[in-house]
Formats: structure tokens, sequence, C-alpha cells
């Protein structure tokens, strides 16, 4: 193996290439602390493939040729992925530029994939990351950007929209299911090596923020806009995403101030905030870091107390958002300052300070009686507000509830939780979908992660499908379905699925598969080809519905 990998890039015709990189594949994955290797040379070996790969087009679709590049840029990014001592090896041996060669794009998506991979391991020990940043940063920086915004246009129109398999990249195939799968398994891989290359493009510009370089080129308005909508896919759960991105750009003073300028973004980061997601704590991160700032608080506390007044209750950071969102009220309360544009966030702010102080000054000063009467007083108003909502009266029964929140201790919060939940059903049959996500997430803060009200999560699910936002939706129903399964394992019962649940799922499955944008594009690219080549009239009728009929299975 020592022989055959030190001479390899010098030789012409061997069909052994294949063979012995795919030996050295698996060694680097399953062993990548092992040190024989990388100190052999094999840094300098892989550089030269990639670069001959690149250059020679003849011998790249010689034999099996064209799985070289793949595979050693594969292998740079095993070794490099833990030890920074190997990582400066690869650097002093010249990877750089043949991983920015296969960046660009040079062969094709799939060894995009890898070389991303591999510069993200190389860039994120700080003895290499000053080495590569100095030489490519700009370069780097840009590719970066194009491939997370442009990876899944670029995969579906070269691979997911050739829908007959004779016709796809032959190797591609082999690669993505090791020659043991059909269709449908490439089509998931696909997927799944997509959001990956988007993933860790996003990680690769996240090593460059961290380190404040080239924010000016990352802190764009289209970037920012774009880029608060990535989010890994299902695939990817612990990915740095958009969001991470975002994050990480909060923390300097350039990202703050780009990212304070645009509400789409913080209408973004507000909705995560308010949802199931794995970056939901991120997301609320960035909004605190947003708020103490004091250039950037009253540019987005309008839009942000709105989201955050639901989750001053929810365990660990609730204390945080309070402090931060209540830090200067004192100056709006008793100072008649004007700080804030919004009368909602205004009242937002008034709310948490009579949650949070005011009650909880009210509550500590009753007597046992006078909390044992309201006990009582709340456990009938209860009742009467069920009793109303079942005889079809909703807007009475809401009326019913909220007097009974008013009433209901702070410490009663397991009755606290079911007047939210039960006030946001009344919500959705009225259609105030709004006012139904911000019970339902006031009685999730309070029931929090252990046990979660799952009638909260699904009731929520529904609010956000009848708004549109079909991810928030899926995450929702999935916790929903992962909570009840949870329930199960304590009393043994057999895990079943509701069928309304699964046709949720199934609805934004459908509405958030990555490629959508991708594939509404190609089509209506195509359909201007078709009328720009046969004119509007040439197919009237019952023709041009069949020709576009037809377009549309190609597709």
């Amino acid at each position: 193996m020592t022989s055959s990998s030190s001479s390899l890039a010098l030789r012409d015709h061997d069909q052994e290439h294949v063979l012995v990189l795919s030996v050295l594949f698996n060694l680097a994955v399953n062993q990548p602390n092992d040190p024989e290797f990388p100190y052999l040379g094999i840094f300098e070996c892989m550089s030269k493939l990639i670069q001959r790969g690149v250059d020679d087009k003849q011998w790249l679709l010689r034999d099996q040729n064209i799985y070289i590049p793949y595979y050693a840029a594969h292998i740079i990014g095993s070794y490099t992925m833990n030890r920074a001592d190997f990582a400066e090896k690869a650097v002093e041996s010249g990877i750089v530029l043949p991983l920015m060669e296969l960046l660009k794009g040079k062969i094709s998506w799939a060894e995009q994939r890898v070389a991303v991979r591999a510069l993200c391991h190389l860039v994120s020990h700080e003895r290499t990351f000053k080495a590569i940043a100095d030489l490519y940063e700009q370069e780097i920086i840009e590719l970066a950007k194009e491939i997370a915004c442009n990876c899944f246009q670029v995969v579906y129109e070269n691979f997911l929209a050739v829908k007959k398999k004779k016709l796809r990249v032959k190797y591609h195939c082999n690669l993505l299911t090791r020659g043991l799968g059909g269709f449908e398994l490439e089509n998931r891989k696909a997927e799944k090596w997509t959001s990956q290359l988007q993933c860790w493009s996003l990680y690769l510009l996240n090593c460059f923020v961290k380190q404040e370089r080239s924010l000016n080129l990352i802190c764009t308005e289209d970037f920012l806009k774009t880029i608060c909508e990535m989010w890994g896919g299902l695939e990817n759960p612990n990915s740095v995403s958009g969001i991470g991105l975002i994050r990480t750009l909060c923390y300097t003073k350039i990202g703050r101030e780009s990212v304070a300028k645009l509400k789409r973004v913080i209408k973004s980061l507000c909705n995560v905030s308010r949802s199931s997601f794995d970056w939901q704590y991120i997301a609320i991160d960035s909004l605190l870091l947003l708020l103490k700032d004091p250039d950037t608080r009253y540019k987005v506390i309008d839009i942000a107390a709105l989201f955050l007044v639901d989750l001053v209750e929810l365990e660990e950071i609730g204390e945080a958002i309070t402090q931060t969102l209540l830090r200067d009220f004192h100056k709006i309360k008793y100072g008649k300052l004007k700080l804030m544009k919004s009368k909602k966030a205004e009242r937002a702010l008034e709310e948490i300070w009579d949650l949070k102080v005011e009650r909880k000054k009210r509550e500590k000063l009753m007597s046992e009686e006078e909390i044992t009467e309201r006990k009582s007083m709340v456990g009938e108003l209860k009742q009467r507000g069920n009793q109303k909502f079942w005889c079809g009266s909703i807007e009475e029964a809401v009326k019913t509830y909220t007097k009974a929140l008013d009433l209901c201790p702070l410490k009663m919060v397991k009755e606290r939780i079911v007047l939210h939940s039960n006030r946001s059903q009344c919500y959705l049959l009225m259609k105030k979908t709004k006012a139904a996500i911000s019970d339902t997430t006031r009685a999730l803060c309070l029931s929090g992660t252990v046990r979660v009200h799952s009638k909260s999560l699904w009731r929520r699910s529904q609010a956000y499908d009848m708004m549109g936002l079909a991810k928030e939706s899926l995450m929702d129903c999935l916790t929903f379905i992962s909570s009840r399964s949870m329930k199960s394992k304590h009393t043994k019962r057999r895990v079943k699925i509701p069928y309304y649940a699964a046709l949720m799922i199934s609805k934004q499955m459908n509405a958030t598969w990555p490629f959508n944008d991708a594939k509404s594009k190609l089509r209506s690219r195509h359909q201007r080809k078709v009328e720009k080549s046969n004119g509007r009239d040439r197919f009237p009728g019952k023709h041009s519905t069949l020709c576009l009929s037809l377009l549309n299975n190609l597709i």
C-alpha cells in the first residue's frame, strides 16, 4: 500500500488506481488520526491526482479514473478533520490549489461537495486558517456563497431532473449508492448530499466570520435574505444552517448592523424562536444580541418584542429574555419617553412587566384563603369556557378563558397550560392564527421539554400551516408525534401515528422539498424556450395543452 500510494500519481495506464484509492478511502474514514499515510506523503500524492484530473480530461475519462478526484478529496478531508498537524502538512503539500479547482466546479458537483468538506476541516484549525485565508480568502468567500445559494439548482438540473436512469451520469449513481441502489435511493442520497454541500458551504463562511474576516463580502442584503431560509433539512439537524451563520454574524458589530436593517431576516429569526427547530435557542440568542446592542436595539425591538413576549417563561433562557426586553422599560413607563414606534410592541413590554414584576408582587401578598378561592374560581371558569366552546359560542369561550388566565395564580402551571391551549383552539376556529401561535407557544414554554404539551404542538402546527409556514408546521408536527411515542414508551403501549398528523407531515414534506424552487425555475425556463422557438400561436387549443403536459412529465 505504501509503495502504491507514493507512486500513484505518476502512473499513466494502471487500472489499480481506484482500487488503491478505495482502500485508502476506507482507512482514512475509519482511522482518521492514524499518522502513517499522512507522514508518508499522501497529501502530495492526492494533490497531484486531483490536479491531473482537472487538467487532463483524457486521463480522467480513461478506465475508472473518473472516481479518483472524488476519493482523493475525501481522503484529504478525513485526515485533516481532527488533527491540526495533519492539516498543516496538507497545506504545505500544496493541497489547497487543487481543492480550489474542484470548488469552482471544474469536474462536477460531487467533487465540489468533498472539496468544500476538506476546506472546512482545513480552515477550522487556527494553524492553517491564516495560511489559507491570506491567499484565497476572497475567492473562497465568493465561491462558498455561490454554492450555498445555487447548489440545489445545479444538482436538480444535472441529476434529479434526469428521469431516465440510463441517461444519468453513471459514476454519480455509483458514488451515491455504491452500485447497490435503485432510482429512489439515488434521489434520496442526492438530496442528502446537496444539503450537506450547502451546510458545509455555510460552515466554511462561518469560520471566516468567527475570525471577523470579509464581513463586508458576506453581509450583503441579498445573501442575508437568502440564508435565513437555509435550514439543512431533516438530514442535517446539527449543521450550522443559515440561522447559525446569522448568530455568528450577530457577535460582530458589522454583522449586527447588517442584520438589523432587514425585516425579513428579523421575522425569520422570530419565527424560528417560536418553533420546534433545533435552532430555536440559536435564533433567540441572535435576537438577544441585537437587542443588547444600543445601536441596533430600537431597529428590531418593534418586531422582536411581539414574538419574545411569548417566551419569557421558557425554562433556562426566559429570565434572560425578560431582562433584555425590560432593560430600559422604566424610561417608557415612568419617563414617558417615546423610544418605540409600535404601540403593539409597547403593550407587549407592559404585559411582560405586569406578568414578571407586578403579578409576582401581588401574589406574594395574597393569603392562603385568597389563593384557594382563586383556584376554585379558575376551575369554574375553565368548565364554563369548555361548555361555551362545545356549544359553538367561540368568542364567549375566549373571553371566559382570558378571565380565568387573569385570575389564575402563576404557580398553577398545569391550569395555565390548559387555559392557554384551550384558548388557542378557539383562535384557530376564528382564523386568528397569530393569536393561536402566541397561546400555544406560551403553553409549550410552561410545559417544558420533558413533558411537552402535545395538544399545543398539534394546534401550533395547524396555525403555522394556515399561515403558510411549512417548515415550522412540519417540525411541530414531528415533535408532536415524537411526544406521543415517548408517552407510549412509559405506558408500554403500541405507538399509533394519527392519520391527521400523517397527512400534515406528507403535505409539509412536499412543501419543504429543497428542490421545489429549482424544479419551478427549470420548468419555467423550458416553457419559455418552447414559446420562443415555436411561437405562442403555433400549437393552439389541445395541442398546446398536450405539449405542456408532456413537458411537465419530463421535468
